[in-house]
Parts: structure tokens; sequence; C-alpha cells
């Protein structure tokens, strides 16, 4: 009896870390900066006496942070035994900003179905990621290895151009 309990308790235990195992890097954090919506104050002191030109404030603008380049780039049509995958990316900033699968694999209705569930989870690893290092979806798995590479395509010609 006591040999079966201790049993049970291991494979329980070792289930649980089975089902808690995620292979890949960890899920980056994205935190929030703090910002203030008060308006600036002067505080010029009101019996000093004025510097500048007639006509102007005193205050100077606040400098004009670039505004990152977004470019978008498709990436080479990947054939695998249930059709051709393609997918589009666009970065901003060296970040990637979106992904599209442009072709997936349609041509039978299961083909269909497969896509049509795999797309999103694929879309939401790449962007997790932040590369074409993503996991495999369950299922469609010739898919995902099809989306992956063209992925890596995509990233590399947005970044090249």
């Amino acid at each position: 009896m006591r040999r079966s309990l201790v049993a049970a308790a291991g494979t329980i235990a070792g289930l649980a870390a089975l089902l808690g195992y995620r292979s890949g890097p960890p899920p980056t954090r994205l935190t929030a900066t703090p910002t203030t919506d008060a308006a600036p104050t002067d505080t010029t002191p009101a019996t000093s006496p004025s510097t500048t030109a007639p006509g102007t404030t005193g205050r100077t603008s606040p400098a004009t942070a670039p505004v990152p380049t977004r470019r978008t780039a498709t990436g080479p049509d990947v054939p695998n035994r249930f059709g051709d995958v393609q997918v589009r990316v666009t970065m901003s900033g060296g970040q990637l900003v979106d992904v599209a699968a442009v072709v997936l694999p349609t041509d039978r209705a299961r083909s269909a179905q497969i896509s049509q569930e795999a797309a999103p989870i694929l879309r939401s690893e790449a962007l997790r990621a932040q590369s074409a290092n993503i996991d495999i979806v369950s299922g469609a798995t010739y898919t995902s290895e099809s989306y992956a590479r063209s992925l890596q395509g995509a990233i590399d010609a947005a970044r090249a151009g």
C-alpha cells in the first residue's frame, strides 16, 4: 500500500513538471512607464527681467524624438506536403510589430481548418519571441515549420531593406 502511494505521488509530481515545462526563452514582461498628465509649469520668477525677443515666450520646444522607420517584408513561399506557407512582417525600430500569414494550406478541408486554428497561435508566438524561434503548434507541425522558415526570411529582408 505504501509503495503504491509513493509511486502515485511520484507520477503526479512528474506529470506536473512535464505539463509545466515550456521550451524556448521565458516570456518577456512588459512594464508600463508612469506618465504624468500635468502641464509643465513656468518656474521663471515674475520679477526677473525678460531676456527673450519680443513676441516669444522664452520656452523651448521639447526635442522631437525620431519616428522609427516601419518596414514591411514578405518571406519566401515555403512549400510542405500540405501546401505552401508565406508570411509578411512589419518591423519598427528593430522590433517585430505585426506578422500576417499571406499563404497557408487550404486545398483540403482539414488543411484549411488546421491553418485557421494555427495562424493566430503562430502569430502570437512570433510577436512574443520577436524572432522565428517559435514553438510548433501541435497538430500543425508542417505548417509551423514552414511558417518559421518564411518568418525568418521576412525578418531578414525587413532588416536588410
